[in-house]
């Protein structure tokens, strides 16, 4: 029998974003402008081109910009279209037409295992995509890593998360995966530890803001107690998880945008202005000239 395709991604964004601290306090951190389009945007791209049609955004009361931006604008379109400003136009129909997206409330911060929770009748029996939305990740060759996750997943099953080496003294940051190579880059899991001393990692391969889950992963998150600061832990399911079915990681090749900090976020905007036609090469010019 074939091996389900996953058509399903979760995208939780629910969290109060301290850190960006007082503009997060109206704007929600998954709006902040990458250039001129907001970081979940990109995530919504990423898991648009990796053949997902359905997608659940898991927010809270702070979180309206969200729902708004991705609704349809038939006032802004009038206009747009009266002043003959298609580019414009376009740009907003596209952005409505990329996928059917959902919504649902997570009424109290509970840990990310919490947030998915809230995501198990969205997807029933069928595995999910799961896209951190306040990271965004690029690769050289353009092929997202949601679709090399699912690649895994439709052709071994189980569940699949990224991976990327970190350095030694960033181990007790991440989520570490040790395990036996199944392919190139790909690893079957046998050890998953949350936030280990550098001594005790299994490896230095950090799991990095995309995951592929198999609708298990609810039952483990059902029997998994809560940790430190009462949230739940979506790798201490996943540890759990393990035991019982496979649990892959995906080394990939690319760069991971974090914006979950103010200098990771500074540093994005660079990054994905030097690659816009209209602006790249004057932003370059200027860079050199700081130097």
């Amino acid at each position: 029998m074939p091996l389900p395709r996953v058509r399903k991604a979760v995208i939780p964004a629910a969290g109060y974003g301290t850190r960006f601290l007082p503009i997060s306090k109206a704007v929600p951190k998954e709006m902040l402008p990458l250039v001129d389009k907001p970081v979940i945007q990109y995530v919504v791209e990423e898991a648009v081109a990796s053949g997902i049609t359905d997608i659940l955004m898991v927010i809270s009361r702070s979180k309206r910009a969200i729902e708004e931006h991705f609704a349809p604008a038939a006032d802004l379109e009038m206009e747009l279209e009266a002043k003959g400003r298609t580019a414009e136009l376009e740009q907003l129909r596209e952005l409505q037409s990329l996928a059917r997206i959902h919504f649902v409330w997570q009424p109290k911060m509970g840990g990310l295992g919490d947030a998915v929770k809230y995501a198990k009748t969205f997807a029933g029996d069928e595995p999910f995509a799961l896209l951190l939305g306040d990271t965004v990740v690029t690769t050289p060759d353009g092929k997202p890593v949601t679709r090399q996750l699912c690649d895994v997943v439709e052709q071994h099953g189980g569940s699949c998360v990224a991976l990327q080496e970190v350095s030694e003294d960033k181990v007790s940051r991440y989520g570490i995966m040790g395990g036996e190579p199944v392919q190139p880059n790909v690893i079957r899991a046998t050890q998953f530890v949350e936030k280990p001393k550098p001594a005790e990692a299994p490896s230095r391969l950090a799991v990095s803001a995309r995951y592929v889950l198999s609708a298990s992963i609810f039952d483990f998150l059902d029997r998994t107690p809560k940790g430190k600061g009462g949230e739940l832990q979506l790798t201490d399911a996943m540890a759990a998880m393990m035991q019982a079915e496979s649990l892959f990681g995906l080394r990939y090749d690319g760069q991971r945008h974090d914006i979950g900090n103010k200098l990771d976020f500074i540093k994005a905007n660079v990054h994905f202005g030097l690659q816009r036609e209209d602006i790249g090469g004057a932003l370059r010019d200027w860079l050199k000239a700081l130097t």
